[in-house]
């Protein structure tokens, strides 16, 4: 398994859980979001940058999933490790792994499209722009493609 790029701290609040006092499933998927904007401003990067013209560069989903492995209850500290598991031409492609000491908590994955979103919902896929690139890993075990 490759070493995480980044790892995100948290505790469960009241609000996550459910009556029984468990994190109730769709937080673990704004979990994964945040964490992937917490890793691109630690890299000195933005999320959705705005262009000129009333367009954004912005990073939409293309596919999210997520396996439960045990629960997380109220007040636990927990841990999201994110790993670029494959940098493309125009996505990335990310595995979260969710633990809480040495209990495997979640495996979640998240594919998201480098694209240019116009101000009347026009959306384009383009190519990651260097900027983007050169901060990204460079990590020769990274599957390299499109």
């Amino acid at each position: 398994m490759p070493m995480p790029h980044f790892i995100a701290q948290r505790q469960l609040q009241f609000s996550e859980t459910d009556m029984a006092g468990i994190a109730h499933f769709s937080n673990f998927f704004r979990w994964m979001e945040e964490t992937e904007h917490e890793y691109f401003c630690s890299l000195g990067l933005t999320i959705m940058r705005r262009e000129q013209g009333g367009v954004h560069l912005g990073w939409p989903r293309v596919s999210a999933s997520c396996n439960f492995h045990k629960p997380l209850y109220f007040q636990d500290d927990f841990e999201i490790r994110l790993t670029v598991e494959r940098l493309g031409v125009k996505s990335i492609s990310y595995l979260f792994e969710l633990w809480r000491g040495n209990d495997h908590i979640a495996t979640g994955r998240l594919k998201t499209a480098c694209c240019m979103c116009g101000p009347n919902g026009e959306i384009a896929s383009i190519e990651i722009p260097p900027d983007y690139l050169t901060r990204l890993p460079a990590d020769e075990s990274l599957e390299q493609s499109s």
